[in-house]
């Protein structure tokens, strides 16, 4: 118990200042860790979560873990889960479904008893199965390093302690735990690490755990220094702006490791290893590449790579035709894309033309009604204002050295099958403001 408290110190997991949310399943581990950390005099708060996954067996846990904790005096929670709806539902396994469940449902605890961290029983053998699965997996170097002592609010006082000495001090304190059967079958890939992997990796080395965890923690200082370098490249690298990051191609070739640098920036956004070397390959590509994960996107872009979430953005560039908004008749004022774009109506008398680029103003009298805003088109033409002739949208943006996110992004105003104005751009020149203009109407836009 000393080891523990140690560990709790010199890694500032706990305090006796607030309560400990405690995961209980009612195994050995869990039962531990509770007894430890109520007998070091922290206020504890046990919370079971019944997944509903074992019959009776997850019952008989539920009631064992009610029952014991209440004759030690602390204060039970429990949940319980549909936790094969929930899977189905949301195509997880259902590994996956219980982890999101157990630890959004600790969470929620946390924030309702003001409890200052949630304490979880993984302990080194837990740890070295991590590492084992993760490179079963394919993995990067936050992969070898890891469980670590604290991950925001989840913490995690047992991981110097094997399984062993955890069954060694639940006999010497006579206590009682529940065994989850399914441990005991290599059903899943981490079982099949504990029961089969591990078993034979200790005939060559018996000690192959600890030497396994001291490797992890070595490579915790090696991971310290190769973050401050991905910090310091990224400062040099990368380049913000309004909802998309930008990778300079030129730059990136610079950096000792391209390869290194591109996975730490993209993998967090869900885009596998096989993704990142093609993307890399993309970089002495032709523009117009385009890479897809879940929730981002990554396009070739001349000399840049774009990462822009795909929510925010048109799943193909230049397709979407949909409307966005009209306007079906003049008013005095009015406003339209969430407030972004802004009218008036006003006399001509007296009126002094705005000059940047974030205004527009036409003769309203010229106008076709309705007016629409509207995504740009394959074959769209456009008069920009002091300029002969129209020229092809796409060409226009070509010489204004648009990238395929901004394209996308474009919004146009139109008349008829006129276009009026670039939303915070170039005006046409069709419907300008004249001395025999007797109404205007004036747009501001805000991008």
């Amino acid at each position: 118990m000393h080891r523990i408290e140690t560990f709790i110190a010199d890694n500032r997991l706990l305090d006796k200042s607030a309560p400990v949310i405690v995961g209980v399943s009612g195994g050995a581990d869990s039962v531990a860790l509770l007894h430890v950390l109520n007998r070091l005099g922290y206020s504890c708060i046990a919370c079971h979560c019944n997944f509903n996954l074992r019959g009776e067996e997850s019952l008989r846990d539920r009631n064992f873990t009610c029952d014991t904790v209440r004759e030690w005096g602390v204060t039970f929670d429990e949940v319980s889960f549909d936790t094969l709806s929930y899977a189905r539902e949301n195509s997880l396994s259902i590994e996956m479904a219980c982890r999101r469940l157990r630890y959004d449902w600790f969470e929620e605890k946390r924030r309702q008893y003001g409890a200052q961290a949630i304490a979880v029983a993984h302990h080194r053998d837990d740890s070295v199965e991590t590492l084992l699965l993760n490179l079963v997996r394919g993995t990067g170097i936050a992969g070898l390093t890891s469980m670590r002592p604290r991950n925001g609010f989840v913490v995690r006082p047992f991981l110097p302690v094997s399984r062993q000495e955890i069954e060694a001090y639940l006999s010497e304190q006579h206590l009682l735990h529940v065994v989850d059967h399914t441990n005991l079958e290599n059903l899943y890939v981490r079982n099949k690490i504990r029961l089969d992997v591990l078993p034979l990796l200790r005939t060559i080395n018996p000690s192959v755990d600890r030497a396994i965890y001291t490797t992890m923690q070595n490579l915790r200082e090696v991971e310290r220094v190769y973050r401050d370098a991905i910090k310091r490249q990224q400062r040099e690298v990368l380049v913000r702006k309004e909802g998309e990051v930008r990778i300079s191609i030129d730059r990136l070739r610079l950096l000792p490791s391209p390869r290194a640098f591109l996975f730490e920036l993209l993998s967090p956004c869900g885009f596998v290893p096989d993704q990142i070397d093609e993307i890399e390959a993309a970089c002495d590509g032709e523009s117009g590449r385009v890479f897809l994960a879940p929730e981002y996107r990554v396009v070739k872009d001349r000399s840049d790579l774009i990462l822009i979430a795909r929510d925010k953005e048109k799943e193909e560039v230049g397709a979407d035709t949909d409307i966005v908004a009209t306007i079906a008749e003049p008013e005095e004022v009015g406003s339209l894309l969430a407030g972004r774009l802004s009218y008036r109506c006003v006399d001509a008398g007296n009126y002094e033309l705005p000059r940047d680029k974030s205004h527009a103003c036409f003769d309203l009298d010229k106008l076709v009604f309705p007016l629409v805003i509207r995504h740009w088109r394959q074959g769209d033409r456009f008069r920009p204002f002091g300029m002969r002739g129209s020229r092809k949208l796409s060409d226009y943006f070509g010489d204004c050295k648009y990238s395929l996110i901004d394209k996308s992004q474009a919004l146009l105003l139109c008349s008829g099958a006129t276009i009026l104005w670039i939303l915070g751009e170039r005006a046409a020149d069709g419907y300008r403001i004249t001395a025999e203009t007797k109404r205007i109407i004036e747009f501001n836009y805000k991008k």
